[in-house]
């Protein structure tokens, strides 16, 4: 089976959503669905990293690509999702050269930093060898700076250009309050996510982004980027029941219903 890795730098249109309550079913459940991959969000959730553990094992038993939005970019932060197993990271604000460099050494063995050890999930619990286990997670961890700062805008070419770095995801929400924006599709918004896309397209690197539903996609798909986050399971809750009571609304408006 062509892994997540090999999918998302080959350009292959992936589709995803968030993760922001802290258990394994909904892993499980949105990789029993079809869903290519979810994005656990340490950023902005209340998610620890016992949490994480039991995520990654729902994504495992499911076949879900699982990454992790990190909440900084700390290399420890990264280094912890990993060893549970995280398919990938998703790093905020990379703005500099020196961040993106900082956060691709995290996640890679070779030519990178990443500290070493085969005895959590993901060495199998020491059953991968050493070298066996390096160069499997080297392929097979995907490294995703998020831009989302306008300074990032002046160094995204050299951003681009960091290897190890595999590719990256736009934050519009971020990006549109930082510029003072009156929304994510303000001109100026608009034009600094073509500027990004463009230049992910002249690295030869994939892009990510978070749409609205599928006319959004087809746009960002049409300017370049191919995974596409939509919602996250606390938004598919809702979206199901609000469908759930406007199906039921001429039932309830109607009154009680006598038992049969």
């Amino acid at each position: 089976m062509t892994s997540f890795a090999e999918r998302f730098r080959g350009g292959d249109v992936l589709l995803g959503t968030f993760i922001k309550t802290p258990t394994s079913h909904a892993s499980e459940i949105l990789g029993d669905a079809g869903l290519n991959f979810i994005v656990v969000d340490q950023e902005h959730a209340p998610i620890g990293r016992g949490a994480i553990d039991q995520i990654m094992l729902g994504c495992r038993a499911a076949g879900i690509a699982g990454l992790v939005r990190v909440p900084s970019p700390e290399a420890s932060e990264i280094l912890s999702v990993l060893d549970c197993g995280a398919t990938g990271v998703l790093v905020p604000h990379v703005a500099s050269v020196e961040r993106a460099r900082a956060m691709a050494a995290a996640a890679r063995y070779r030519g990178g930093h990443r500290g070493f050890s085969n005895s959590p999930r993901a060495g199998r619990y020491g059953v991968t060898g050493m070298h066996d286990h390096i160069a499997q997670q080297d392929r097979d961890t995907v490294a995703l700076a998020m831009i989302e700062d306008p300074e990032a805008l002046d160094v995204i070419d050299e951003i681009l250009a960091v290897e190890g770095l595999d590719g990256i995801f736009i934050g519009r929400g971020d990006l549109t309050v930082s510029m003072g924006a009156t929304s994510a599709n303000a001109p100026e918004v608009q034009e600094a996510v073509a500027r990004i896309l463009a230049a992910a397209g002249k690295a030869g690197k994939p892009a990510c982004v978070m749409v609205g539903g599928i006319d959004d996609a087809r746009g960002f798909r049409e300017a370049g980027a191919s995974a596409f986050i939509v919602s996250s399971d606390q938004g598919l809750m809702r979206l199901g029941a609000m469908r759930l009571l406007k199906d039921f609304a001429p039932l309830t408006d109607a009154g009680t219903v006598p038992a049969q």
